[in-house]
């Protein structure tokens, strides 16, 4: 399903236990990300699920909701 492979993604790229991250989790406040952590983030989900995030998108993903709905919208 889609939102376990995301979180499973998040959890590897960010090295936390799957089970801390919803799609409520901030990739700011609650993962402590920086602009690189999300940069690192982006290209991992465009080559997980073989899409392009543009620019302007990520500044609009900040929760794991946003960026399964930005996946949703997008995939093939």
């Amino acid at each position: 399903m889609l939102t376990e492979r995301i979180i499973k993604l998040i959890a590897e790229q960010f090295n936390v236990e799957e089970d801390t991250i919803s799609l409520e989790t901030s990739f700011k406040d609650d993962l402590n990300a920086d602009s690189l952590d999300l940069v690192e983030l982006i290209m991992a989900l465009e080559d997980e699920f073989g899409l392009e995030v543009e620019d302007e998108e990520v500044e609009n993903i900040k929760t794991v909701g946003d960026a399964k709905e930005y996946i949703k919208r997008n995939i093939q």
